[in-house]
């Protein structure tokens, strides 16, 4: 589980359902969409410290940052391993808010010729972001 620390930086409600924006570092942005609004979940307030958590499954490893993708969650980050299955590979990539790791076909490795070195966009859906206190 990618596991990261960060402070609620916006917050926006329509019903029962809340967009939480959350700063991670200096200029990281991780957006998360939840059933839950500051009433049934007080912990969401601006300001608060929060943990922000997704499975290496549910990462995306894209190569252009200008690609139009409905994506928000983009971090450019450096491949720094790899390790290599028949079916799966793990990627650790390094980026400013820490390391990532990613687990994808390695059809998409070979396809996307993933490497050591190769620079990537690591981009996560909205609900696949958990938040915790």
């Amino acid at each position: 589980m990618n596991s990261f620390q960060g402070t609620i930086y916006d917050l926006k409600t329509s019903g029962n359902i809340s967009i939480v924006s959350v700063l991670i570092g200096k200029e990281n942005y991780l957006k998360a969409v939840l059933i839950d609004t500051i009433e049934t979940a007080p912990h969401l307030q601006k300001n608060q410290t929060i943990k922000v958590l997704f499975k290496e499954t549910e990462v995306v490893i894209g190569l252009d940052q200008n690609a139009k993708i409905s994506l928000q969650n983009k971090i450019k980050g450096t491949v720094s391993r790899t390790e290599k299955g028949i079916l799966l590979s793990r990627l650790i990539i390094n980026t400013d808010i820490g390391e990532v790791i990613s687990v994808i076909s390695t059809d998409a490795v070979d396809q996307l010729a993933l490497k050591e070195g190769s620079l990537v966009i690591v981009m996560v859906k909205l609900n696949e972001i958990i938040l915790s206190q």
